[in-house]
């Protein structure tokens, strides 16, 4: 997975809570592909990671949800974590943020609770995707299809389960950024 993200850049989204090996582990095959990576957030300065409820690294923020422009960027992380999403999608420059990817036809990665900041920016209607499990509901209420699988590709947006998932993901993921389809 060399090359083939060249030139491109990547946002991820993430606040406290964020599951660290969600957000590490795809930022650096991204990364490894060619892309720039940017980790946006609700505030500037550190964000705190989590591995399941034990804390993790603090890790740099970038840009602040408020300050970074969308059309700067060429696609979209969204890690998981149970505490991170919660936070993303009670920001409205958060969920602005995260909107704007979709109206702009940009692909989206998502995994674990992710998911609940695209529900709360209204983008799930009418799509497929997998989540961490006990998100199906909300998915389905917002008017998703929601499936059980390693890694979902529905157009541009790839999603996944949870960390166990994350070579798949990250696999579909570099394929749908760099402009190729999914299935």
């Amino acid at each position: 997975m060399s090359g083939e993200l060249t030139g491109k850049r990547v946002a991820f989204l993430a606040a406290d809570g964020v599951e660290q090996v969600e957000l590490m582990e795809p930022r650096k095959a991204v990364e490894e592909a060619g892309a720039e990576t940017v980790l946006v957030s609700l505030e500037p300065g550190e964000i705190q990671a989590f591995n399941h409820l034990d804390h993790g690294e603090k890790i740099r923020v970038d840009a602040t949800a408020g300050s970074a422009d969308p059309s700067q960027f060429d696609a979209l992380v969204l890690p998981g974590g149970v505490a991170n999403p919660d936070l993303l999608r009670g920001d409205e420059d958060a969920v602005r943020f995260v909107r704007a990817f979709f109206e702009q036809d940009k692909p989206v990665g998502v995994i674990c609770h992710g998911p609940w900041t695209l529900v709360e920016a209204d983008v799930v209607r009418g799509r497929t995707l997998t989540s961490w499990p006990t998100l199906q509901t909300d998915l389905r209420n917002a008017g998703a299809e929601w499936v059980d699988e390693e890694v979902h590709v529905d157009g541009r947006l790839v999603s996944s389960r949870k960390p166990d998932d994350i070579p798949s993901f990250n696999r579909k993921v570099i394929e749908v950024f760099a402009g190729g389809g999914g299935s």
